[in-house]
C-alpha cells in the first residue's frame, strides 16, 4: 500500500466523525486534503451541513470549491471538532506541526477547539520528538537576531527556503527549522521558544490532541491520549 493510500485511509476514516450541524476546524497538508475530499463527498451526497475553519488559504479554496461553508476562526463562538495532520507524533501523544508552513493558525484553531484529531500514516509514529525538524514562525524584522540567539544555543537553526527564497507563511512571516535530531525536553524547549522575542510560534504541539488516526497497510488504528491538562493549564498554573 501506497503513502497516498494510507493517507486516504485515515481521512476517509477521520471524516465520518464529523456530524451534522458540526463547526470544524479544517487542518493543513496532503493527508488532511484526503480528508476535506471526503468531507465535501458528504456535504454533495448526504447533504451534511458543516461550517469549516480553515488554517490555510489552501485548504481555504479547497473546502469552498466542494460546496464546504467556511468562516474564519473569529466568526465563530465554537469549534466542535479540529482535525489536521502532524509531522511526528511521540509515544506521549505530543507532536511536531508545521512541515506546510502552517502551524500558526493550526495551533490557534486547535486551542480553540474542543477536541483534536490529528491524522497521519504510520511514517509519523516516534518514540521521541525531534528527528522532524522543528518550525519557527518568525517575525522577518529582527529574524537574523533571532536565528544568531538559537545558534548561540546549540539549535541548530536554518531560514526555510524554496527556489532559494525564503518561505513565506500566510502571515507573510519567515519559518526557521530547528535540526534538533532529538528532543529530550519538549515542554522546558516550547517555555525557552515562548519567551523569544521575534518568535511568533513554535511547531509543538503539547497536550492538545485528543485521537490520533494511523493508516497502516492492515486498517487505520484509532489511538485515544490520555486525559492531561491543557498546556496552556500548565504555563498559565497559580
Amino acid at each position: 500500500m501506497t503513502q497516498d493510500e494510507l493517507k486516504k485511509m485515515v481521512g476517509e476514516k477521520a471524516a465520518t466523525y464529523v456530524e451534522d450541524g458540526t463547526v470544524v476546524g479544517l487542518g493543513t497538508g496532503s493527508t488532511v486534503k484526503f480528508m476535506v475530499d471526503a468531507l465535501g463527498a458528504r456535504v454533495k451526497n448526504e447533504g451534511l451541513k458543516i461550517v469549516g475553519v480553515p488554517t490555510s488559504d489552501r485548504t481555504a479554496a479547497q473546502a469552498r470549491s466542494l460546496g464546504i461553508t467556511i468562516k474564519t476562526v473569529d466568526e465563530v463562538d465554537h469549534i466542535d471538532l479540529t482535525i489536521d495532520g502532524a509531522d511526528q507524533i511521540d509515544k506521549d501523544f505530543q507532536g511536531i506541526k508545521g512541515g506546510g508552513a502552517a502551524h500558526l493558525f493550526e495551533k490557534i484553531v486547535a486551542t480553540n477547539s474542543k477536541r483534536n484529531i490529528w491524522i497521519v500514516d504510520e511514517s509519523k509514529m516516534a518514540d521521541q520528538l525531534g528527528s522532524f525538524p522543528l518550525p519557527l514562525e518568525v517575525i522577518p524584522y529582527g529574524s537574523e537576531q533571532v536565528l544568531r540567539r538559537l545558534e548561540a544555543k546549540g539549535l541548530q537553526p536554518a531560514f526555510r527556503e524554496k527556489d532559494g527564497k525564503r518561505v513565506l507563511t500566510d502571515s507573510k512571516n519567515y519559518v526557521i527549522d530547528l535540526h534538533l535530531g532529538h528532543i529530550d525536553d519538549p515542554f522546558g524547549l516550547a517555555e525557552f521558544l515562548n519567551g523569544q522575542v521575534g518568535i511568533v510560534e513554535h511547531g509543538l504541539f503539547l497536550n492538545l490532541v485528543n485521537t490520533v488516526i494511523v493508516g497502516y497497510p492492515e486498517g487505520p488504528k484509532v489511538l485515544n491520549a490520555p486525559e492531561r491538562p491543557t498546556y496552556q493549564a500548565l504555563r498559565y498554573k497559580d
